[in-house]
C-alpha cells in the first residue's frame, strides 16, 4: 500500500476489530469439557474476546459425553466473518470443540407438559429434545409443588430453526407420550 493510500481517510481498509459491516447471524458451537471449577470460564472468555454475543447454554453436568466429560451447547451471535475466529480461538485455548456450525433459529416454540415430569427424567427429556430436534432450549420453567412423584408443569421456549416448529412439536409430543405426560397445544412466536 503506497504512503498516499494509507493516509487517505477514504481508503478502502477494514478495521480487524468491526464486523464490517456485516449483519450477525446465531451460531451454535458444542463443547466438551473437562469437569473441573474454571473450565467453563476458559470456555467463554474466546467467545467474548473475539466478538461474540452470548445467548445461551446448555451445561448439563449430570450427563457425560463417551470420553467422560461435560457437553455444553453456547449459542452465540457473531458477524460471519467472526465465527471461525472464535472457533479457533477456542481451539487454541485448549478448549474441545465437537461441532460448530451456523444455526439459524428464526422462531420461538412454547410448549408446556404436565405430569410427573421430575420422575421421568427432566434431564433425559431436554436432552431428547435437542439431540432429536432442529430446536435449542432457551427457557426453562419448571413447577413441582408437592415434590416428587406428584404431577407437576414445565414451561418449554425452545428456539427452532424457521419452517420446522411442526417437526419440533411432533417429536417432543412422541417424547411427551412415551413418558406418559400431557402437552399442551405451543406458541410460536418469530424470533426478533
Amino acid at each position: 500500500m503506497s504512503d498516499e493510500a494509507a493516509s487517505t481517510p477514504d481508503a478502502d481498509v477494514t478495521d480487524p476489530e468491526t464486523d464490517g459491516g456485516e449483519r450477525p447471524q446465531t451460531h451454535t458451537i458444542r463443547l466438551e469439557l473437562v469437569d473441573k471449577p474454571g473450565e467453563l470460564l476458559s470456555a467463554l472468555r474466546p467467545i467474548a474476546e473475539n466478538g461474540g454475543n452470548l445467548l445461551s447454554i446448555f451445561h448439563e453436568r449430570g450427563n457425560l459425553t463417551p470420553r467422560g466429560h461435560i457437553p455444553v451447547e453456547v449459542d452465540v451471535e457473531c458477524p460471519p466473518d467472526r465465527f471461525e475466529v472464535i472457533v479457533q480461538a477456542l481451539r487454541d485455548e485448549g478448549v474441545n470443540v465437537i461441532q460448530a456450525g451456523a444455526e439459524r433459529y428464526g422462531e420461538q416454540l412454547t410448549i408446556l407438559l404436565v405430569g410427573d415430569i421430575v420422575d421421568t427424567d427432566l434431564s433425559d427429556t431436554l436432552r431428547r429434545i435437542e439431540s432429536s430436534t432442529d430446536a435449542t432450549l432457551a427457557d426453562l420453567s419448571l413447577s413441582a409443588p408437592e415434590g416428587r412423584g406428584s404431577a407437576s408443569s414445565a414451561r418449554l421456549r425452545l428456539a427452532t430453526r424457521t419452517g420446522r416448529t411442526d417437526e419440533v412439536f411432533d417429536h417432543v409430543r412422541a417424547i411427551a407420550d412415551e413418558k406418559e405426560l400431557n402437552v399442551i397445544e405451543p406458541l410460536v412466536e418469530v424470533a426478533e
